[in-house]
């Protein structure tokens, strides 16, 4: 699991009535805490076991992406304090979730709360989505965890959205839910269907825009991107084609962090018995969680993993 993409959701749905996220009596925010706590254990209930990838140091080619988010940020928290000041709560609660920030010491609290439930996670030396990726393209686990389709532009054999338990999402920016389910992508099976190979369908990614290339090509949406690459193979060969489509300076540099991302092939996965004591010290006596929930949501969790002979797995899960 893309852990960035996950703390980033907890971050920014699980606030109080005010918009406020969770915190413990000294202010420290303890959202991402509440998710990973309770995503992890409901999963390992259903016997899943999951491992998270932590991110790295970024593309240089990715700053521009990342100036945007901050400044997205910035906008909302200042509509956010506004709408507070005047007292507009329900207002002010439509731009909290946009205000979401991680900062390095929720990373070090998330670390230490997945090594005393003894779940295995990866440091991946750049993006985590490319590290979980490259696992699930060995076959070290059955599949990347994300919201983002980059996972199979980095290769991902098999891709899994929408992996929770609640079956709904908050909606940005509005007090509604929709209801969502489990999404499973194999990446053969998509290129089979859409007459693409890989690196026809990172060209389709970035006529669209990536992380990489924001504004992607002016005027060229999902399924225009996939008539001009099925016409004419490649970027370089539509440019050529059509005057008006100018491929990016970095072209070949994109293309590489999705073909040769930088991954790591030194890791360990394995999963070890709950250190309940010293996880209810952790979060009970240091961040102020509720002690009877905590020991509640371990325990089914172990009683179910202590059952698990190995038959159910994750793909048992999409076929409940």
């Amino acid at each position: 699991m893309d852990a960035y993409n996950a703390l980033y959701q907890f971050l920014a749905i699980i606030r109080g009535p005010t918009g406020v996220p969770l915190m413990d009596r000294q202010g420290r925010v303890t959202s991402h805490l509440s998710g990973l706590l309770y995503r992890t254990t409901n999963l390992a209930e259903r016997r899943i076991r999951l491992v998270y990838v932590f991110d790295g140091v970024p593309p240089a080619l990715k700053e521009t992406e990342i100036k945007r988010r901050r400044a997205v940020k910035e906008e909302a928290t200042l509509k956010y304090e506004a709408a507070i000041s005047r007292g507009e709560v329900e207002e002010a609660k439509k731009y909290a979730q946009a205000t979401a920030s991680l900062k390095d010491m929720m990373v070090e609290d998330a670390h230490r709360l997945l090594e005393y439930l003894g779940v295995p996670y990866v440091q991946a030396p750049s993006e985590g989505e490319a590290q979980a990726a490259y696992m699930a393209s060995r076959g070290d686990v059955w599949a990347a965890v994300s919201q983002d389709y980059d996972s199979l532009l980095f290769g991902a054999s098999r891709l899994v959205r929408n992996l929770a338990i609640s079956g709904r999402r908050k909606l940005p920016m509005r007090e509604a839910f929709v209801q969502v389910d489990p999404e499973i992508i194999e990446l053969a099976a998509t290129l089979e269907s859409l007459g693409l190979t890989r690196e026809q369908l990172i060209d389709l990614g970035i006529l669209i825009g990536t992380d990489f290339n924001p504004d992607g090509f002016k005027g060229v949406g999902p399924k225009t991107a996939l008539k001009l690459l099925r016409e004419s193979g490649n970027i370089e060969n539509i440019a050529q084609k059509n005057p008006n489509v100018q491929p990016p300076i970095n072209l070949n540099r994109i293309r590489q962090i999705f073909l040769k991302p930088d991954v790591t092939s030194h890791y360990t996965l394995h999963w070890r018995e709950p250190q309940t004591e010293e996880l209810v010290r952790f979060l009970c006596g240091e961040r102020d969680f509720n002690e009877e929930r905590v020991r509640t949501a371990v325990e089914r969790a172990k009683s179910a993993i202590a059952k698990d002979s190995g038959k159910q797995t994750l793909e048992s899960f999409f076929q409940a």
